[in-house]
């Protein structure tokens, strides 16, 4: 398995929790989970472009990569998986206003 392949998994879970951290904190509230330790997913969102970008570039590259050198077979899961996960952080960090909305609703 290349480098690549290793760096994207990773990165892609990295990607989906940065991508959530503006929806974590609502979430917690809703489940009666609080304090001023929540502030600290600010911070965090402030990386989350680069390490979505990182992230998918990464499998991008991987999956070239795979299917030039034949191996993809065996690294079809590994690279699926984390296509599908930097997928759904895309995907949250894109919607993350109207899923705020939809759990202060809930509140």
């Amino acid at each position: 398995m290349n480098m690549i392949t290793k760096l994207g998994l990773p990165v892609s879970f990295l990607a989906v929790g940065i991508a959530a951290c503006c929806i974590l904190p609502m979430t917690f509230m809703l489940f009666g989970v609080g304090g001023s330790w929540l502030a600290i997913f600010g911070n965090i969102a402030g990386a989350s472009i680069p390490v979505l970008t990182i992230s998918a570039i990464l499998i991008g590259i991987g999956w070239v990569l795979a299917l030039m050198h034949g191996t993809a077979g065996q690294q079809k899961w590994i690279l699926g998986g984390a296509t599908v996960l930097t997928g759904v952080a895309w995907i949250v960090y894109l919607n993350q206003a109207a899923i705020n909305t939809q759990l202060i609703e809930m509140m």
